[in-house]
């Protein structure tokens, strides 16, 4: 496999494509049409973008605002019928529309990023204080805090992935990682090609979180103060610094394929086998759309053309 670059993630019945500064969203709306949706984001070549773990935090956070807008474009086709028809608004209504989703955005990215930490950190961290009355030390309470936290996020995955919306939008996380393996493989992007490809890739989302959480138990071992709370408020604000690391792996990973790095992807890819699920034609064919929005594939293949075996 040769590194393409490109990367991105599923939305409501759609996928949405990165390339470098810019980035497309594809959408099966209703009426079965494929529409894609075409934007630049900020300059990625400043030097926040070129600091190693820095550039792992900004990038994150630039994820989290594009993947939620994303988001929220796709799930625009399927309002409810009492939502604004934004065709009969006027330019100032429309600004003023604009503004209110926007803040309701941030609000939304807000809460989520609340909620994330509230579940995912703080409570693995209370449930373990509780084996301090068996005098265990804090390094082992510390491994045993890391460990249900992995717990509960599997737990959370395998509760939502039997929710039927999720399952689609899981399918259509196949559709995207299939059609990046299909072209970082050499073949030529088409459903049939992308229907025989991998829905498993390195650098996924998934693995990233995952990356996260198992960084985060030996972090947190050396975290050795008597007070909780101080204790709270230093995996808080750790955090950053373990997602910066994260980052580096993934990115590593993604441009690498060697027994080491494959051997520390593992756990990742096993995560994948219930966030990435097997598109249908319908799917594939949207995320082929966003791919080529955004990225010349045929040039890139040909440019690259020694590093394929076409082997899937």
């Amino acid at each position: 496999m040769k590194y393409s670059g490109i990367g991105g993630q599923a939305v409501m019945e759609g996928v949405m494509m990165r390339n470098g500064d810019k980035y497309a969203v594809a959408v099966r709306k209703p009426d079965k049409e494929i529409t894609v949706d075409v934007k630049n984001t900020r300059d990625i070549n400043n030097i926040w973008h070129k600091i190693p773990i820095i550039r792992g935090v900004v990038a994150f956070i630039d994820s989290l605002v594009i993947g939620l807008s994303t988001l929220m474009y796709s799930a625009s086709f399927f309002e409810d019928e009492d939502s604004v028809d934004k065709s009969t608004l006027s330019e100032e209504e429309l600004k003023k529309l604009e503004k209110k989703e926007k803040a309701e955005m941030g609000g939304t990215l807000f809460v989520s990023f609340v909620l994330a930490l509230g579940i995912f950190f703080a409570l693995p961290y209370f449930i373990a204080l509780g084996l301090n009355r068996f005098g265990l030390s804090q390094a082992v309470i510390a491994f045993v805090e890391g460990l249900l936290r992995i717990a509960i996020f599997i737990a959370y995955v395998m509760v939502i992935s039997q929710m039927e919306d999720i399952k689609r939008t899981f399918m259509y996380h196949g559709a995207e990682h299939k059609c990046i393996n299909c072209v970082e493989t050499g073949l030529p992007l088409t459903v049939e090609n992308v229907r025989r490809s991998t829905r498993f890739h390195k650098r996924c989302g998934t693995s990233f979180i995952f990356i996260v959480f198992i960084i985060s138990v030996f972090v947190f071992m050396f975290i050795t103060f008597d007070n909780m709370w101080l204790k709270l408020l230093c995996r808080l604000l750790l955090i950053p610094v373990i997602a910066g690391i994260s980052y580096e792996f993934i990115r590593l990973a993604g441009r690498y394929d060697n027994a080491i790095v494959n051997s520390f992807s593992k756990p990742g890819l096993w995560l994948q086998k219930l966030t990435v699920m097997e598109p249908d034609d319908d799917m594939i064919e949207v995320g082929i759309a966003s791919v080529e929005a955004v990225f010349d594939w045929k040039d890139f293949q040909e440019k690259n053309k020694e590093c394929f075996s076409n082997d899937i």
